[in-house]
């Protein structure tokens, strides 16, 4: 599948399929099984999986436009997570299982231990703020040395869910697992690719906040022009065009980030991971920065009204302030990078930047 036939298809599902109705009926707790069966038709969820495996075998680079395509919609499925989750049991050769798939770090928001040894494995423990977990039979574990475990989610009285919504009033739950079964266990065979969950996660949000900051953009220049205020579009004022050309800018740029990250990101169509980190760090904290500056500028053009719930802009910033905190926040992947140059002294600080690799990794 070509890169315009995948962009042709995700606008022409998510712009059809995805209004307010579904997104206040998924923020009052519903799931949107139609618009899951759209997605999950057309192969999305598998873009990134290996064929061998029954995926589409797509880079990451190629699948951009389904993340952007998120948060340009505000699509309000599990797409993303199912996608990564979808992609690393592809590379450790474990059948992929019906259904959305939840993301845990091991370490990152998590205490986990695994226990048991073939074939009878359980794993026990706690995860905060799970993104989806409600509706997910399984959960893409990623484990400390490398192993990646398939949980069962649904075995009664082993996994406990706190219902908890994040700001976006999305399913964002805190689990307890008390031997919970471990369905697979394997190493991920992408050599390099450290803590794969919380990376590809931090790639995979930087796209979709550009998609959104992108929708914000254009609503923002439209209502300027429309909006009449003592017998002129507000868009005529000077210190609003300034606002609106900083917000084009730093849009721009992390466009740029986002999307070097997702062709620097690995998979198994791409095995070399040597660039994904250091291209995802860059990339959630710059698109981190233009989040923050960009859903303020967007609120201030369009005034109160923004701020109402009746309006439709809330839908996009709520998500923007969400995904920004999300699988590290922007300072957590700034400090990281600030580290690895430190340790790497001055002299190799060009040849990071332009290699996108630093030889001690992000610690």
């Amino acid at each position: 599948m070509s890169d315009s036939m995948i962009e042709q298809s995700v606008a022409r599902i998510f712009a059809d399929n995805v209004d307010k109705a579904v997104l206040q009926a998924v923020e009052g707790g519903a799931f949107a099984d139609r618009l899951w069966s759209l997605v999950t038709d057309s192969g999305f969820h598998v873009a990134v999986a290996s064929e061998a495996q029954g995926g589409i075998g797509q880079t990451w680079g190629a699948a951009y436009p389904i993340l952007r395509g998120l948060g340009y919609w505000q699509v309000p499925v599990p797409l993303a997570e199912t996608m990564i989750g979808a992609c690393l049991l592809s590379a450790a050769g474990i059948e992929i299982p019906e259904g959305p798939i939840a993301l845990i770090e091991q370490g990152h928001d998590s205490t986990l231990t695994v226990q048991g040894i073939g074939g009878a494995q359980t794993i026990s423990g706690r995860a905060k703020r799970v993104a989806w977990a409600r509706h997910s039979p399984t959960a893409v574990v990623s484990l400390a040395g490398g192993a990646l475990a398939l949980v069962d989610l649904r075995e009664p009285g082993t996994t406990h869910a706190t219902a908890r919504p994040n700001h976006a009033r999305i399913p964002s739950d805190d689990l307890v697992f008390e031997s919970a079964r471990v369905l697979a266990l394997a190493d991920v065979s992408i050599a390099g690719l450290s803590l794969p969950v919380w990376t590809l996660g931090a790639m995979a949000r930087s796209a979709m906040m550009v998609g959104a900051l992108e929708w914000l953009l254009e609503q923002s220049v439209q209502y300027a022009n429309d909006r009449v205020q003592f017998g002129r579009p507000i868009g005529k004022n000077q210190a609003i065009q300034q606002q609106l050309a900083l917000m084009a800018g730093d849009v721009a740029a992390a466009r740029v980030a986002a999307t070097v990250a997702a062709n620097d990101a690995a998979s198994p169509a791409q095995l070399d991971a040597s660039r994904t980190a250091f291209s995802a760090a860059v990339a959630k904290s710059r698109v981190g920065e233009a989040a923050t500056r960009g859903t303020s500028i967007a609120h201030q053009v369009h005034g109160a009204i923004g701020f109402t719930h009746e309006h439709l802009l809330h839908f996009a910033t709520r998500r923007v302030w969400t995904w920004r905190e999300e699988f590290g926040a922007d300072s957590w992947w700034a400090e990281r990078l600030g580290r690895a140059a430190i340790s790497a002294r001055s002299e190799a600080f060009w040849p990071a930047l332009t290699d996108r690799h630093y030889q001690g990794g992000l610690t």
